[in-house]
């Protein structure tokens, strides 16, 4: 008997036992599934969102990509950049956005090349809530560069890179020459004058002559003598101030420009400046270092920068954006693109990137002496003298069928050039414009 109650207490010891490690075992399964649980919601919460950016090949791009693990650091959002040649660039995402894909969220644009179709298909999505939310946040911002990205006064973008027009001129001649650097186009035609000696290989004036080229050009002139492109959908360049900007154009072309003008874009006009075959030039302030690093002119020491000339009606040059970003219409992370696009256009960014040799369009880093730090004194004095001045935020019409229109203007720039009866080009050019303009309303 004894030893049959032994035996039980033994056998109830071992089931405790049992019991215990089966409840352990239980406690410890429950704990175990409860941290998972928690590490996985925390792995969820903590999940990284990726942007896609779609954009140029391009300095800017290259400049950004180096700091955005600060982005990322900074926001918890990560960034994608797809790159591509211009062209190429306004293929992929015309199909990508003809397709109604999602996959862009911040896309790299020119607004003056492809800004109006893509903001009339609905590609974009509209940002004045995001820039509204910022009290002042476009106060700092080059006038006329917002005007390159607006629809009335609803914004499809914001600026990121500029240029305007500008003279360029040999420091040296001038001083030979007894002459001061031209403040009017009444000043810079007589200074050519004066200056274009071909028996020394020295042309008075160099610009684009090449027909749709010199469009974006002939733009500073247009506008300086009143003039513009069209007016409420209708062509004006057969305005009198049109035909004066034409016939003031060509003539300085035709008698103190270099032979081959009419084949000339800006890299052969150029040369032409950087070889020290001519006395004046004006194209675009973002081709500066062209024409001031050594390796790549042969008076790089020489030359000089000033704003662009006055015509009769004042100083009216172009002051464009020439690249932009904006909003995927599709994106399903808008609220994440817009802090992308926010950070690269804030002041400090804007200030770094500029540094590196990508104007921006913010007044404060232009006003800096970091921001101009890496542009000669004189290209940045005029620069914001130009930004200042009456400036014109487009170089071309405003069009969906930009390349045609430019085509058909062109052939006006080329009739003064050759010395043609330019009035007659621009009646036989208004009628082929207006068609572009009629198949655009």
């Amino acid at each position: 008997m004894k030893s049959s109650l032994v035996g039980l207490k033994k056998a109830a010891g071992y089931l405790a036992i049992v019991v215990g490690i089966s409840s352990a075992l239980v406690g410890c399964s429950g704990e175990s599934a409860t941290s998972s649980d928690s590490k996985s919601a925390d792995k969820t919460e903590k999940k990284v969102q990726e942007i896609r950016v779609v954009a140029a090949n391009h300095p800017w791009t290259e400049s950004i990509k180096k700091e955005l693990p600060a982005f990322e650091k900074e926001t918890g959002i990560k960034v994608k950049i797809d790159s591509y040649f211009e062209d190429q660039l306004t293929q992929k995402t015309s199909v990508e956005f003809a397709s109604n894909s999602k996959g862009i969220d911040v896309v790299m644009f020119r607004p003056l090349q492809d800004g109006k179709m893509y903001n009339k298909s609905g590609y974009f999505a509209e940002m004045s809530s995001y820039v509204g939310s910022e009290k002042g946040y476009t106060d700092d911002f080059i006038p006329s560069s917002l005007g390159s990205v607006k629809d009335g006064e609803k914004f499809y973008g914001l600026p990121l890179v500029t240029e305007t027009e500008v003279l360029y001129y040999r420091k040296d001649l001038l001083e030979k020459a007894g002459l001061e650097v031209p403040k009017t186009l009444e000043d810079l035609e007589a200074a050519a004058k004066k200056l274009n000696d071909p028996a020394k290989g020295v042309s008075g004036f160099v610009s684009r002559g090449k027909r749709a080229a010199a469009v974006t050009q002939f733009s500073s002139y247009l506008y300086d003598f009143g003039g513009d492109f069209m007016k409420d959908g209708k062509s004006t360049i057969t305005s009198p101030e049109a035909i004066e900007a034409f016939n003031y154009y060509g003539k300085m072309l035709n008698k103190y420009g270099p032979k081959g003008t009419l084949n000339m874009s800006w890299p052969e006009a150029m040369a032409v400046f950087t070889q020290g075959h001519a006395a004046f030039y004006t194209d675009a302030s973002s081709l500066f270092t062209n024409a001031t690093d050594p390796a790549k002119s042969q008076v790089a020491d020489k030359v000089g920068f000033a704003p662009f000339p006055a015509g009769p009606e004042g100083i009216k040059p172009y002051n464009i954006t020439s690249w932009a970003l904006g909003i995927g219409a599709n994106s399903e992370k808008k609220d994440a693109a817009w802090k992308f696009i926010k950070w690269v256009e804030s002041k400090e960014m804007v200030l770094k990137l500029q540094t590196e040799g990508n104007p921006g369009a913010r007044i404060s880093v232009w006003n800096s002496p970091e921001g101009t730090a890496k542009f000669p004194k004189d290209l940045a004095e005029a620069i914001a003298a130009n930004g200042k001045a009456e400036a014109v935020p487009y170089d071309r019409p405003v069009l969906i069928n930009v390349g045609a229109a430019r085509d058909v203007i062109g052939d006006v720039i080329l009739a003064g050039i050759e010395g043609k009866d330019v009035k007659a080009a621009a009646e036989k050019a208004d009628k082929e414009f207006q068609k572009i303009l009629d198949s655009e309303k």
